[in-house]
C-alpha cells in the first residue's frame, strides 16, 4: 500500500530554519511529494495561520506542533543524560497536533512567553560579549541586535541568527574576499582556522556557532535557571493547548552511541509511559537505518504513536523526504509508522478543534488500544485534502 509521504517535524524562521520562509518550506515539499508536513518551532505557533494556509493552496495536510525545553532536576541531580547528550536533565519536548486556530489560557499562555523571553535574552546577552570581542580586536563592526531581530528572525532569537549575523557582517567587510574572510574570521577565533570553503555558507556559520556561541566559545552565556520549565510543567502547556506531549528520542549517534536514558530499549518504554508519554519522534537523518527501524518498530508495537522529521532547523539545506543517516532511503516499515502516527496527530487535531477529546484527553491519558481508530479517520482526512 502506498503511503503519503510525512515529514511531521519542521523548523521555520519563527525559531530558526534553513528556509528562506514558509513559502519556500512549502514549495519545497510540495516539489518532492511530501504530502503532510508540521510546523515544530521553539516556543512559538505564530506560524500557525501561513502553514495552514500554505498548505491549502498546495493541497498539503498541516499538522500544527511546537517544541520546549525543559528541566527535570531529579535526572539534573542524578547526572542522567536524557536527549541532551551535553546537559544532564535537560529534556527536549514536542507538542504535536495542537489546537488551530492557536489559543493558550492563562497561566499557561504567559509561562510560554516567559521562557521564550528568557531564551531571548541569553542571546542579547551573547550579542552583548561577542560585540565585547569584536571591539577588542578592532574589526571595525559589531553587531546591531535590532537589526537581527528586524531582518533575521520572526519572533525567537537563537544564537544561529547571530552566527549568521556575524557571517554577513565578515562578508560584507571583506567584500566577499575568500583570504580576508579565512583571516579576520582566525582573528575572531583566536588563531584558530577556517575549515569550511568560504563559498560553504552553512558551513561558516556552524564553525562561528561552535567556536564563539557554544558552551565553551568565548562569547557564551549560559542560560538562567528561569529559561527552563520542569518537564511537568512543559506537559501541562501543552496539554493546555490541545497537544500531545512527545518525547523526541536522540537515538544512536554517529558512534553508535545513546544517552543513559535510552540505552536500553524496554526501560526507556516503560519510563516514558510513567512519565506520561504515549508518543515519540526521531529525526532520521541523526540515525542508521536499521537501528532507527529498530527503536521505532519496537516503541509503535507497545502502543506509542511514532513520527518522523528532519528539523531543518540549521544553515544546511536538506531534503523534505525523509533520510535515514548518510542518505539511506527509509524502510517500507518505517514509512508505514510514519504515517500512521502522522494520522493520529491528524485526527487528534481535528478533534480537539471541534471541541472533542483527541487522542489524549486534558490530563495527558490516552487509551492506547484506541490508536487504530484514530490512524483510520487521520487517513480519511489526510487522503482527503492530499488525494490517494
Amino acid at each position: 500500500m502506498e503511503f503519503p509521504k510525512v515529514n511531521a517535524h519542521l523548523h521555520t524562521p519563527f525559531s530558526f530554519s534553513a528556509f528562506r520562509d514558509i513559502d519556500d518550506a512549502l514549495d519545497r515539499a510540495a516539489a518532492e511529494h511530501v504530502k503532510v508536513v508540521g510546523i515544530n518551532d521553539f516556543y512559538s505557533a505564530e506560524g500557525y495561520e501561513e502553514w495552514s494556509e500554505g498548505c491549502r493552496k498546495r493541497g498539503l495536510y498541516p499538522l500544527f506542533n511546537i517544541e520546549l525545553i525543559s528541566l527535570n532536576k531529579e535526572d539534573q541531580k542524578a547526572g542522567l543524560r536524557v536527549n541532551d547528550p551535553g546537559n544532564p536533565g535537560r529534556t527536549y519536548i514536542s507538542g504535536k497536533g495542537l489546537l488551530y486556530p492557536f489559543k493558550l489560557d492563562e497561566p499557561y499562555a504567559s509561562q510560554l512567553a516567559n521562557v521564550r523571553n528568557e531564551a531571548n535574552k541569553q542571546v542579547e546577552a551573547m550579542c552583548e560579549k561577542l560585540n565585547g570581542i569584536l571591539q577588542s580586536k578592532n574589526v571595525g563592526f559589531l553587531l546591531d541586535m535590532d537589526w537581527v531581530k528586524a531582518n533575521l528572525t520572526r519572533g525567537s532569537v537563537r544564537e544561529r541568527h547571530l552566527a549568521k549575523a556575524l557571517r554577513l557582517k565578515v562578508y560584507e567587510n571583506c567584500g566577499d574576499n575568500p583570504t580576508c574572510i579565512k583571516n579576520l574570521l582566525k582573528e575572531i577565533f583566536d588563531g584558530k582556522e577556517l575549515k569550511s570553503d568560504t563559498e560553504n555558507l552553512a558551513g561558516v556559520e556552524n564553525e562561528i556557532r561552535a567556536n564563539l556561541l557554544k558552551a565553551g566559545g568565548s562569547a557564551f552565556v549560559p542560560e538562567t535557571a528561569e529559561a527552563f520549565l520542569p518537564m511537568q510543567t512543559v506537559c501541562e502547556i501543552i496539554l493546555a493547548a490541545g497537544g500531545i506531549p512527545t518525547y523526541p528520542f536522540l537515538a544512536d549517534d554517529i558512534a553508535g552511541n545513546y544517552t543513559d536514558f535510552e540505552n536500553d530499549l524496554e526501560r526507556v518504554a516503560k519510563q516514558l509511559t510513567g512519565r506520561g508519554f504515549h508518543s515519540v519522534e526521531f529525526i532520521t537523518t541523526r540515525n542508521d537505518m536499521n537501528l532507527l527501524e529498530k527503536y521505532a518498530s519496537y516503541l509503535h508495537d507497545q502502543g506509542f504513536v511514532v513520527t518522523l522529521g528532519s528539523e531543518h532547523n540549521s544553515p544546511v539545506m536538506e531534503p523534505i523526504e525523509l533520510f535515514a543517516r548518510h542518505q539511506t532511503p527509509l524502510s517500507g516499515k518505517l514509512l508505514r509508522i510514519n504515517y500512521e502516527g502522522a494520522c493520529v496527530v491528524a485526527a487528534h487535531q481535528h478533534l480537539v478543534a471541534q471541541g472533542l477529546s483527541g487522542y489524549t484527553d486534558e490530563n495527558g491519558n490516552a487509551d492506547r488500544s484506541k490508536r487504530d481508530e484514530f490512524v483510520k479517520l487521520g487517513d480519511e482526512l489526510i487522503r482527503n485534502r492530499v488525494g490517494k
